[in-house]
C-alpha cells in the first residue's frame, strides 16, 4: 500500500499522520502503535463528533481494542467545535509519561495549529451564530462581506460562505476582525524538528477507487441505519451534520433521493473533498515526509 518502512520511524518521537480521506491513515496509525507503542489521537474534524461513527469512518471497536484511541466521538452531536478547541483538547495529551502520541487525521488546519501555532480567538455566542446563519441562508452574504474589515477581506476566501460567516461572527462578537486575531498567534505545541511528520500522497485514480469501495462498505456496515437514528435531530447548520454522506443519506430517507442517487452524490462530494485536501497538503506541508501510496 505504501512505501513506508515503519522501522525508519523514531520510536520515541511523536508521530503526525496527515492525508486525504480514504487513504488509510487510521490503519497506518494502528500499525505504528502496534509495532512501536503509542496512543492514537484523532485530528479529523468530522470524527470528533458523536453520532456518525460509521459514516465518518471512525476506528472500529476492534481497532480501539488493539490500541488506545483518544478524541474520537467526544464532542456532542449539536455542539460547536473549532481548531482552537481541538488544540486545547490535545494539549494535555502530548507529554504524558509513557504515552507517545500518534496524531492522525485529514484536517490540515488542526495540524497547522499544532505545529505552527494558532491565534486564540474568543468563542462566539449562540445568538451571534444564529444571526449569522440567518443572514447566510437569506442570501445576504454580500452584506456580510461588506461588513468585514479590509485586512480580513484580503486574507479569507470570500467564495467560501462558511469562511465569510466565521469572519463575520468573530467581528460581530469581538469588535475586531479575524485578521487581527490571526496576528496574535500562540506558540506551536509540537515542533516538526522533534517528531515524525508523515503526509500520505495518493494517486487520484487509486484514491477514487478506494472512495467508492469505502462508501459501499459503510452502507453494508449500517450507515443508513445510523442516518435513520440521527434523522430527527439532523440539522444542516450543525457542524456534525456536514460530514460527507450525512446530507445525502438524510435526503434519501426523506424521499428526496434514491439510494443510488445518494450514493453517487456522496461519492462525488468525497472525491472533491479529497482533491482539496491533496492540494492543501502539497501546498502547506512541504516540510513533511511524503509517503507514496499505490
Amino acid at each position: 500500500m505504501s512505501e513506508l518502512d515503519i522501522s525508519t520511524i523514531d520510536s520515541q518521537a511523536p508521530v503526525l499522520i496527515a492525508g486525504p480521506t480514504a487513504s488509510g491513515k487510521s490503519a497506518l496509525a494502528l500499525d505504528i502503535a502496534q509495532a512501536q507503542g503509542g496512543v492514537i489521537i484523532n485530528a479529523d474534524a468530522s470524527q470528533v463528533f458523536d453520532g456518525w461513527r460509521i459514516l465518518t469512518a471512525r476506528p472500529s471497536a476492534t481497532d480501539e481494542a488493539q490500541a488506545q484511541h483518544l478524541l474520537y466521538g467526544h464532542v456532542p452531536f449539536d455542539a460547536a467545535y473549532s481548531a482552537g478547541k481541538w488544540l486545547r483538547d490535545v494539549a494535555p495529551l502530548l507529554n504524558r509519561e509513557g504515552q507517545r502520541p500518534i496524531i492522525v487525521g485529514g484536517t490540515g488546519l488542526y495540524f497547522l495549529a499544532l505545529t505552527e501555532g494558532l491565534s486564540d480567538i474568543p468563542e462566539t455566542s449562540t445568538s451571534v451564530r444564529q444571526q449569522a446563519n440567518d443572514l447566510r441562508q437569506n442570501g445576504e452574504l454580500a452584506d456580510m462581506i461588506d461588513a468585514l474589515d479590509a485586512d480580513t477581506r484580503a486574507k479569507i476566501d470570500l467564495q467560501n460562505p462558511m469562511r465569510v460567516q466565521r469572519a463575520w461572527e468573530v467581528q460581530t462578537q469581538t469588535g475586531k476582525g479575524l485578521a487581527h486575531w490571526h496576528s496574535l498567534t500562540l506558540a506551536p505545541l509540537v515542533s516538526l524538528d522533534h517528531c515524525s511528520a508523515l503526509v500520505l500522497d495518493a494517486e487520484t485514480e487509486w484514491l477514487n477507487t478506494r472512495i467508492v469501495q469505502r462508501f459501499d462498505l459503510m452502507i453494508a456496515q449500517g450507515a443508513l441505519d445510523e442516518a435513520r437514528a440521527n434523522l430527527e435531530r439532523y440539522d444542516p447548520d450543525l457542524l456534525s451534520c456536514k460530514a460527507i454522506g450525512a446530507p445525502e443519506l438524510t435526503a434519501h430517507l426523506r424521499g428526496e433521493l434514491t439510494l443510488d442517487e445518494a450514493r453517487d452524490a456522496a461519492t462525488i462530494a468525497t472525491r472533491q473533498f479529497a482533491k482539496r485536501q491533496r492540494t492543501w497538503f502539497r501546498s502547506r506541508m512541504k516540510k513533511w515526509r511524503s509517503v507514496r501510496l499505490s
